[in-house]
């Protein structure tokens, strides 16, 4: 998917009806030795910060269950749709663990510090209505006969971002997920190097040329 320049958004959806992703396999994790889950979960961990490393936008349809690494899988993406029936929770404090997968760091990042604390410290797990009210996800919808409604909704919102500039889009994402882990100014600085890197582009003088003429831009990508 990194290097396909067909791809402009992914979007992450389960199969599996009622269920985003239910965390690990705890009856499989209680076989391994120290040094297996050790190892485990640094592949994991590995995995979610190569799904956050994407370039192009990512979206979790969170349709049903979001547990643990379930939930870290979402916090990986760059935005999330619920269903309000969801439910979401980085619970692994109930089983005598922690978050290992990038849940301790990313969900402060998304819900600040002091609701990510009560969320860990407590393994509590919430609806999609409530993560919508605490800025987990960015839209909560009704949950629908089929059970897929918060794809559907990620498949509308992916429909937003695909007429945009694909590089311009490209360098927004870096430049966000730069700046937010650096002072204000060196974030300012590092979305400086990113705007300069879009404006020799094509569709930038694609993006002025539609706006002059009062027509739709047609992007490509260069």
């Amino acid at each position: 998917l990194r290097f396909d320049e067909k791809v402009r958004v992914v979007v992450f959806k389960s199969e599996v009806k009622g269920v985003f992703c239910a965390g690990a396999d705890l009856k499989e994790r209680a076989k391994m030795d120290d040094a297996e889950v050790g190892h485990f979960v640094k592949r994991l961990r590995n995995l979610m910060d190569e799904i956050a490393a994407l370039p192009v936008p990512t979206i979790a349809a969170i349709d049903g269950y979001a547990l643990g690494g379930g939930l870290e899988l979402a916090l990986a993406c760059d935005l999330r749709v619920a269903a309000s029936s969801a439910k979401m929770g980085l619970i692994e404090t109930t089983r005598g663990l922690l978050p290992g997968a990038g849940g301790t760091q990313r969900l402060p990042r998304c819900v600040g510090i002091g609701l990510a604390k009560e969320l860990i410290f407590t393994g509590r797990q919430i609806d999609g209505q409530q993560a919508a009210s605490m800025g987990l996800v960015n839209h909560t919808v009704p949950q629908n006969n089929e059970g897929d409604a918060a794809y559907q909704r990620a498949l509308t919102l992916a429909k937003e971002i695909l007429p945009q500039a694909p590089f311009a889009v490209k360098m927004g994402k870096l430049a966000i997920n730069r700046g937010m882990e650096v002072d204000i100014a060196s974030g300012m600085a590092i979305e400086g190097m990113c705007y300069a890197q879009n404006i020799p582009t094509r569709d930038r003088q694609e993006g002025m040329a539609a706006f002059r003429e009062k027509r739709p831009p047609q992007f490509i990508g260069k």
